[in-house]
């Protein structure tokens, strides 16, 4: 099935996030044209493809904001280099949009080879996008400025991700971060693009002190910051909470936390989270699929590493609903919340006229049905649409 033919989905339990009820959606061009509870009945002359949900809930494709799409990596020699990602690994986790960037290494990573890949993802079917630079500053571009980047090259949205607070990073003064903060934010005026500063948070004392500076020393928005990891220290999440209050979105990671480690794993993140009473609509949660999960001895040396896997995220979203949440309450920081901070209007939600990215979980929340752009990838679990050099 491509974009361009016609689907409709009965008996779907839809959660636009909020509960619709069981509801039949018609999709056609990439987009989702009908939306409703009544039968609907369509002319026998009109080649539709029918799908029968059997009241499985149908959801809005994850869009996961921070995937290392070349592989991630590099922190112990060549060979730690982590290869990118195929095209399953996202769609089977459900996850429909995803958001390239460059981490430690954004020197034999380039900011080419990202733009490269994002492409090569929306030619076999996924919503795609990228951030201009890496983990050090100056940034590496393409065109030689930020702002140039993020005004002439369409898929990137914003800047990042740059390290602060981490023995990796390239130790910016504040000034310097402020000036790369705001070719961020002017771009992203000139373009109606997100124009945000997706900053990557060590384990360093200084934590969040330079987002707290900016709060206060300059006159640029909150929502201009966005820091991630901000779950792998526990006061550092305190530090994340507050800020989320004064107006800054914050992205937890969903990776994993051993008994007794001094870190959230995202499920807990997300339950401290809605207990604090900090804006709902401030808190995403990220997989940083293709990302090397290094560990550090006292001299820096990697001792072990993982990696990341976009999976995570709807095993966090099984791990919520296990602890009660309710499913429209867990969904937006997979689905609406990221959306609407990246400026993706068609994005994250369910509803007529949106981008046909749609994801149907069984009773256990595993994927059974997920449609990207209109087209299928995952039906009945199975993988039906492959990355160009993925094995069948």
């Amino acid at each position: 099935m491509t974009a361009t033919d016609l689907i409709l989905l009965r008996n779907a339990q839809v959660y636009a996030p909020a509960p619709l009820g069981t509801c039949e959606v018609l999709l056609g061009g990439g987009r989702i044209l009908w939306l409703g509870r009544d039968a609907l009945e369509l002319p026998g002359a009109l080649a539709v493809r029918t799908l029968d949900l059997q009241g499985q809930r149908l959801i809005p494709g994850l869009v996961d904001g921070h995937v290392h799409v070349t592989g991630g990596g590099g922190e112990a020699g060549f060979r730690s280099r982590v290869p990118p990602q195929a095209l399953s690994r996202f769609t089977r986790a459900g996850v429909t949009t995803v958001v390239g960037l460059l981490g430690t290494d954004d020197v034999v990573r380039t900011p080419r080879e990202l733009l490269a890949q994002v492409h090569a993802l929306r030619e076999e079917g996924l919503s795609a996008y990228a951030y201009v630079g890496g983990y050090h500053l100056p940034p590496a571009t393409l065109t030689g400025s930020v702002r140039g980047d993020l005004v002439l090259i369409e898929p990137l949205i914003g800047v990042g991700e740059v390290a602060i607070s981490d023995h990796r990073s390239s130790q910016p003064g504040f000034d310097e971060l402020m000036r790369v903060a705001a070719d961020a934010h002017v771009a992203g005026l000139m373009t109606g693009k997100a124009g945000i500063l997706h900053l990557h948070l060590g384990d360093g004392a200084r934590g969040l002190d330079f987002v707290r500076r900016a709060l206060a020393e300059t006159e640029l928005p909150a929502r201009t910051f966005q820091p991630t990891h901000v779950n792998r220290r526990k006061a550092l999440f305190d530090e994340a909470l507050e800020l989320a209050r004064q107006g800054v979105h914050i992205d937890v990671t969903a990776f994993p936390v051993d008994e007794g480690e001094d870190a959230w794993d995202a499920v807990a993140a997300f339950l401290r989270y809605q207990a604090s009473g900090a804006p709902a609509e401030r808190l995403s949660i990220s997989s940083d699929a293709g990302g090397s999960l290094p560990c550090f001895d006292g001299d820096g040396c990697v001792v072990s590493m993982e990696v990341g896997e976009s999976g995570a995220l709807l095993a966090t979203l099984r791990g919520l609903l296990a602890q009660g949440v309710p499913l429209e309450q867990a969904l937006p920081p997979f689905t609406s919340n990221p959306a609407r901070l990246l400026r993706l209007a068609g994005k994250g939600h369910i509803a007529v006229g949106a981008d046909a990215d749609l994801v149907a979980l069984d009773a256990a929340g595993n994927a059974q049905l997920v449609i990207a752009r209109g087209a299928i990838h995952l039906q009945d679990g199975r993988v039906c649409r492959h990355g160009w050099f993925e094995a069948r």
